[in-house]
């Protein structure tokens, strides 16, 4: 499961990627928003910024904006920053360790070889997946339910 910070800044992404002229947002405006709390939000900011794939400006005019198109920032690449990675099973995390806690050799056990093809999969669709899809795809869902009429009484 990603964290509590990990949604917040995904939702804070998206704020950021709607923003059509790609202006800087406060964080105030960005936390009240997208009711996220602002010291918890300034913390992901932070990291994102550092991650890349946001800049900030200090003053008149100042905030937070994306450094990049939202087609070209990746859920994963979000997930990275924030998580510090992605493993189903200790063998299979990202810091170089492959050792299996029960003692197992990884390229024979069934369950590390399977779990890393669902690993890899997961990942592709992790780092094929932009923000530029999250907010596409919630925008028409917004646009489909709208227009449900509710016929009940």
């Amino acid at each position: 499961m990603i964290s509590k910070k990990t949604k917040y800044a995904l939702r804070a992404l998206g704020y950021l990627a709607r923003q059509t002229d790609n202006r800087s947002v406060l964080i105030a405006d960005l936390a009240l928003a997208e009711n996220i709390p602002k010291k918890f939000l300034e913390s992901i900011l932070l990291s994102l910024r550092k991650g890349g794939l946001l800049n900030s400006r200090i003053g008149k005019g100042g905030g937070y904006r994306l450094a990049h198109p939202p087609s070209e920032i990746s859920i994963g690449s979000v997930l990275r920053i924030l998580e510090g990675g992605f493993s189903l099973v200790h063998c299979l995390d990202d810091n170089g360790s492959h050792d299996c806690n029960e003692g197992n050799e990884p390229s024979c056990c069934g369950i590390h070889l399977v779990l890393d093809d669902v690993q890899q999969a997961i990942s592709s669709v992790l780092n094929t997946l932009t923000l530029a899809d999250m907010v596409s795809r919630t925008e028409n869902e917004q646009l489909r339910k709208a227009q449900i009429v509710n016929y009940s009484i």
